[in-house]
């Protein structure tokens, strides 16, 4: 029978799950979670991770580190606190995309040795980070929160609304977990939220905000939808590349903004 929490502890039990299956960040009594549930908390993952970047870009700021070099950094410690397993996601993506014959693609997917393709889809993804951050330099802390979030909710809309490709997988337990859209709303309203922050601490960035939300929200539709279009569904690795390319598309935007 399973133990019955009160829901302020459960929430904080699948809180802490999500954290532990999406990161590297250490949880103790990790292997006593239930994990079915770790999707719904995905763009509050995000948040923690983008702040945590933040800290930390903050804090080689103040040692005086140049720009670049600190974006740099940035970009390492995001990989780091995730473990690489949504970069993985990209590079298995990409070397799948590149066989011509679709029936191949899951199986090229699935195989554990990275091709040429997924390399150069790697090293443009790290580049477009490094070099849109380096281009962001006011409320990088926010901008860092913003791109994880929307990533993750990316992936969650790429659960949502297309079939999961394989019977079994990383990534196939999600769909029991994200089943209709009220499991969207929670993450998008934490997001919505983040940009009421911006505002708050600053009100002519305003329109600035506004544009990170409507562009966070269409570039999580538009990935979502391109690998669904390519492969016919989804996968554990096209939802990494969901999170990883929204965050990076995002950044570019932000540059803008």
């Amino acid at each position: 029978m399973t133990k019955q929490h009160p829901w302020f502890k459960q929430l904080l039990l699948d809180l802490s799950a999500s954290v532990c299956f999406y990161t590297s960040i250490y949880i103790p009594y990790a292997e006593t979670l239930d994990f079915q549930k770790v999707a719904c908390f995905a763009p509050h993952v995000g948040l923690i991770i983008g702040g945590i970047a933040g800290l930390f870009d903050a804090a080689i700021k103040y040692l005086g580190m140049p720009v670049l070099t600190r974006s740099a950094l940035v970009v390492s410690i995001w990989i780091a606190i995730t473990g690489g397993l949504h970069l993985d996601g990209v590079m298995d993506t990409a070397d799948g995309l590149a066989v011509a014959d679709k029936e191949r693609r899951l199986e090229v997917m699935a195989d554990s040795v990275t091709g040429a393709f997924g390399a150069m889809a790697a090293i443009a993804l790290l580049l477009l980070k490094t070099a849109a951050l380096a281009d962001i330099q006011d409320n990088r802390w926010l901008v860092l929160m913003a791109a994880s979030g929307w990533g993750r909710w990316g992936q969650q809309l790429a659960i949502l609304q297309y079939p999961y490709l394989k019977p079994t997988g990383k990534g196939a337990f999600h769909k029991t977990a994200i089943r209709s859209y009220k499991d969207l709303l929670p993450g998008l309203l934490v997001l919505i939220g983040l940009s009421g922050v911006q505002i708050l601490l600053d009100r002519k960035q305003l329109w600035s905000a506004i544009g990170i939300t409507l562009a966070g929200s269409a570039i999580a539709f538009i990935t979502s939808a391109w690998f669904a279009r390519k492969l016919g569904g989804h996968t554990g690795d096209t939802y990494g590349a969901v999170v990883e390319w929204t965050e990076a598309l995002l950044l570019c935007v932000c540059t803008t903004l």
